[in-house]
């Protein structure tokens, strides 16, 4: 069956869609943390954002049922839902956030949130990190996996995404360490001022999750922020990949010390329904709409609104922040415990239900192994574990599970890594 699926795949949608595993998996359904294959094996799903208040939610299902059977149409109609979904999504956030441009994926998102910073600055050059991703359009693409010095485009530059693990500068103090990577931060700014574009803005994932979630420079988040709104920019905060409440807080520029402009947000907002949001201060956000009428057939629509609506009532009637910051620290300690006893873990890092194990060769170099990593993905989800592995090596094992993951399920998951690591031993 599944050499039947893969060659139906492959007529289909192209040869060379990505799958997960070197044994492709094949699903049917989902509930809570676990989804099932067709002959009812079940897996504990460590990875899978999306569905953050769980797999068939049942009031998320509910309301998206309720919905589609009363109304849905576009934005060019007066509709109270979609009105009370953005004035909740807004208030989620500190006094700058005051409105909301709602489209349906992240790339969108990321996409209205450059425009805006250009509109507002009547400039073009974008700054990112070097191994960042935000997207897959044209557009946005052009920030993914920068080389230093190598940019895709002219209105765009790269600096060294800030690490303490591989740092840029050997030996050097947190302090000197976070000055160092301000400097190169500054180095990208200021070619940008140089250039025809002009600077615009700084676009961070907030706890920088492609780049495999590094322990950051204490203050160097909130010291590049203001060097950015110093230089005239805009600074963006995607919380796409982060989400709502996955650090243990509503956001992950909290963890992460800063105030950004613009706030891009995606995948979990809709729990598998396409819903993503840009949403900045009032000012910002009737600019950009001077500027480009912009108007998306499915986004601002009842279904998102009341889809979006029953994610936010279920995080806050379950106390999901709460559950995440007890359970990924305990996961997080368990990870830790483990690590002494095996040379290819250098590093566990990550907060709340975000954690990454970063896997490296045994050679004292901390030289990333993405081979063993991909290999204890495998192990893992033969066991009955679904994670994947990413970071800019990919060799950082990426712990994501829906926000109802409970202690029973990190239980659960210790004990077959503990025997996935003894055999790669």
């Amino acid at each position: 069956m599944s050499a039947e699926l893969l060659a139906r795949r492959d007529r289909v949608l192209g040869a060379g869609a990505p799958l997960f595993y070197t044994t492709p998996l094949h699903l049917v359904r989902g509930e809570g943390v676990y989804l099932y294959d067709p002959d009812g094996r079940r897996y504990v799903d460590m990875y899978n954002n999306v569905p953050c208040v769980g797999h068939a939610n049942p009031a998320v299902v509910e309301a998206m049922a309720r919905q589609q059977g009363t109304l849905n149409v576009h934005s060019r109609y007066l509709h109270e839902g979609i009105l009370e979904f953005a004035e909740r999504l807004v208030g989620l956030h500190g006094p700058n956030v005051e409105s909301v441009v709602v489209s349906c994926s992240g790339t969108e998102a990321i996409e209205v949130a450059l425009r805006m910073a250009r509109v507002a600055t009547g400039r073009q050059g974008i700054v990112c990190t070097n191994a960042t991703y935000h997207g897959n359009s044209e557009a946005v693409g052009k920030l993914t996996r920068l080389a230093v010095g190598q940019n895709a485009s002219p209105e765009v530059r790269s600096f060294p995404f800030p690490e303490t693990y591989r740092p840029i500068v050997e030996g050097a103090s947190e302090a000197e360490l976070c000055d160092a990577y301000l400097a190169r931060l500054e180095e990208a700014i200021r070619s940008l001022q140089a250039s025809p574009e002009g600077f615009a803005g700084l676009i961070l994932c907030s706890i920088l999750a492609n780049e495999g979630l590094p322990d950051i420079p204490s203050g160097f988040m909130a010291r590049a922020a203001e060097m950015a709104r110093a230089a005239g920019g805009v600074v963006i905060a995607d919380e796409v990949q982060a989400g709502y409440c996955r650090t243990g807080t509503w956001w992950g520029y909290t963890v992460t010390g800063y105030t950004p402009d613009i706030v891009v947000t995606g995948k979990p907002m809709g729990n598998g329904l396409p819903l993503a949001a840009t949403a900045a201060s009032k000012a910002l956000v009737d600019g950009f709409r001077a500027r480009t009428r912009y108007f998306n057939t499915f986004a601002s629509s009842p279904l998102q609104a009341a889809v979006g609506l029953a994610v936010i009532d279920y995080i806050e009637r379950e106390k999901l922040a709460d559950s995440v910051a007890a359970v990924g620290a305990h996961l997080e300690a368990g990870l830790d415990a483990r690590a002494p006893a095996y040379g290819f873990i250098g590093d566990v890092r990550g907060c709340g239900l975000f954690l990454g194990v970063e896997i490296v060769h045994d050679d004292g170099a901390r030289t990333p192994d993405p081979e063993r990593a991909v290999a204890i993905v495998d192990a893992l989800k033969d066991r009955g574990f679904l994670t994947s592995n990413a970071g800019a090596f990919r060799n950082v094992l990426k712990f994501r599970p829906p926000l109802v993951f409970r202690q029973e399920h990190a239980d659960a998951f210790l004990a077959a890594f503990d025997d996935v690591l003894a055999a790669q031993a």
